[in-house]
């Protein structure tokens, strides 16, 4: 890759220097350990228990609104 490419990523307004670059990449690290974790039916933890609960809420109400709306 380029310089000049690594400088446009870089510098770009949703690039690695701001939010919309990362919270992304969290919410991709947070789904694949949800992912990981369905072998795990003994859940101890109630901690990330309430953390999956609640994005699966939230990412199944954001779907319907988005079904809704077309």
């Amino acid at each position: 890759m380029s310089t000049n490419k690594l400088l446009a990523f870089w510098n770009h307004p949703a690039g690695p220097k701001t939010i919309h670059f990362w919270a992304p990449t969290f919410i991709w690290g947070i789904s694949i350990a949800n992912i990981a974790d369905f072998s795990n039916y003994n859940m101890k933890n109630w901690n990330p228990f309430s953390v999956n609960f609640a994005m699966a809420r939230t990412g199944l109400y954001q779907l319907s609104r988005k079904i809704k709306q077309n």
